[in-house]
């Protein structure tokens, strides 16, 4: 009896285990990972410098892109490196929009749906110094400061100092900071890959030129030697402008390094930049122009946006950039927090600046200046 009993017991369990199995089976899925929503109008994909990456995925610049019917996503790439990546798909596919950080990168870029590309806003490349250092430049002839605290880096001396090979103890005046050892040189990011290190070699191969862009193969030539020994001082060379400026910041980067003005007015604007750090604006210099060029037709409504919506120009102001539609907004938002000193409001009382040379030009000349050679 107690056998029978036990056997019921078992026989209706697994009778129950079985209804239970068939609800599961008919009951609804939970929920999984979300498919990407269709792109509509307004969905654009791009690529851009590693120098917009806080502009572009910051919140009030989404929210502002998307008052204006655009949702942007972005993903970062080296200036240079954009061209092959947008022609990596037939008829630029895979991107509607890259916005590299000068106009002659941009030119690279053969697959664009228009010829007039845009350029919403802009930054001059600088000289970042620690305060010691600054003053040791000072006293040997290669840099000022005037009375509103804006330093200027002399190109021409810097020029001749390398010409000549000195190291930082040749130079005359106050005993070199310890981080000032070796050969002279400022600290570039690769110009195979950045924008920023191709336009310092734009700016020293018009020097070494006798103040001529470089048009012709003579001019690369004559000018490849001392390219290739100003990058050969280096060493290894990262990829990015925003890993050298962060690592400026964080006190492991080189003593001088040449970077976006904008960078650095980013981090101004939030207070986070080390008490000595110093911005030289070379007298000899150049601007960087981020333009954007339009792979797909949807992306006009994003050069137009980035180039006049007010409230956009505002926050490209707020993140470092000159507003091309007005580019004293920058300044003025850095004095409006209390962080203005040091940073130069006009941009035309500096000296010479030099259109960079043709894409084609500039391209043998990175390439002359990465190859292995002596310089003389």
């Amino acid at each position: 009896m107690r056998r029978r009993l036990l056997g019921l017991i078992v026989a209706l369990g697994l009778v129950i285990g079985v209804l239970v199995l068939i609800q599961q089976q008919h009951r609804s899925p939970k929920p999984g990972p979300q498919p990407p929503a269709t792109a509509g109008a307004g969905a654009l994909n791009g690529l851009i410098g590693s120098e917009k990456s806080d502009f572009f995925t910051s919140s009030a610049v989404q929210q502002a892109l998307r008052a204006k019917g655009l949702a942007v996503s972005v993903r970062t790439s080296g200036s240079w490196q954009m061209a092959e990546e947008a022609k990596s798909k037939p008829s630029g596919s895979a991107y509607d929009f890259v916005i590299p950080a000068s106009s002659v990168a941009a030119k690279a870029i053969t697959t664009p749906i228009t010829t007039n590309p845009v350029r919403p806003f802009y930054s001059p490349l600088v000289v970042l110094a620690h305060q010691q250092t600054a003053q040791f430049l000072r006293g040997a002839g290669l840099a000022s400061v005037d009375g509103n605290g804006v330093w200027t880096f002399h190109m021409a001396q810097y020029l001749t100092d390398v010409q000549q090979h000195l190291g930082w103890g040749d130079l005359k005046g106050a005993t070199p900071p310890p981080d000032l050892a070796g050969k002279i040189y400022i600290a570039t990011t690769d110009p195979n890959t950045s924008s920023s290190a191709s336009l310092y070699l734009a700016v020293m191969s018009y020097l070494a030129n006798g103040d001529q862009v470089v048009s012709d193969q003579t001019g690369i030539d004559r000018t490849a030697p001392l390219l290739r020994y100003l990058m050969a001082n280096q060493g290894a060379l990262l990829a990015s402008s925003d890993q050298l400026f962060r690592d400026f910041v964080a006190g492991t980067g080189k003593p001088l390094s040449w970077t976006y003005e904008s960078e650095v007015a980013e981090q101004a604007m939030n207070g986070k930049l080390p008490g000595d750090m110093v911005v030289l604006y070379p007298d000899i210099g150049i601007t960087s122009d981020h333009t954007v060029v339009e792979l797909t037709p949807k992306a006009d409504a994003l050069a137009q946006a980035l180039l006049n919506d007010p409230t956009l120009i505002g926050l490209e102001a707020q993140y470092g950039f000159r507003p091309t539609a007005d580019p004293q907004q920058m300044v003025a938002a850095l004095k409006a927090k209390g962080h203005g000193q040091g940073f130069l409001s006009d941009l035309t009382s500096l000296g010479s600046q030099p259109p960079p040379p043709t894409t084609d030009i500039l391209q043998k000349i990175v390439a002359a200046a990465s190859s292995a050679g002596s310089g003389n």
